[in-house]
């Protein structure tokens, strides 16, 4: 890793019930998902482009796959709008942890608990 490279390549939020998860990350993000099996796991892809150089990633269900509240925080992108992401949160099954808050120059963030018991930090620039 250098200072040219994303310090995040790829990330996998753990499911329960991939099915669930994946209507939850649809309806919330305003998103299409796509649908994939690696071994013995379930995966549902978030949407990316080849070649662009942008981190991207998964819902895994799979025996080394557990939801959690605890450990490393992944933020996804809820721009333009965070209002517009929050009141979906609690409408399409999860629940909202934290509301929005203002990082500084940074923008904002908020918390939520998705379908599958896994929190979830959410950031806009507004």
């Amino acid at each position: 890793m250098d200072n040219n490279s994303n310090s995040l390549n790829w990330f996998e939020i753990p499911a329960v019930n991939i099915k669930r998860a994946k209507s939850f990350y649809e309806s919330v993000f305003e998103i299409t998902m796509e649908d994939n099996a690696m071994g013995n796991a379930q995966m549902a892809f978030f949407p990316w482009k080849p070649g662009s150089g942008k981190a991207t990633g998964a819902l895994v269900q799979g025996p080394d796959h557990q939801p959690s509240t605890n450990g490393a925080i992944l933020y996804l992108n809820a721009n333009p709008n965070m209002e517009n992401t929050l009141t979906k949160v609690e409408a399409s099954g999860g629940k909202i942890l934290a509301p929005k808050m203002s990082i500084g120059e940074h923008g904002n963030i908020a918390f939520i608990l998705d379908t599958e018991g896994n929190k979830i930090g959410i950031h806009s620039i507004e």
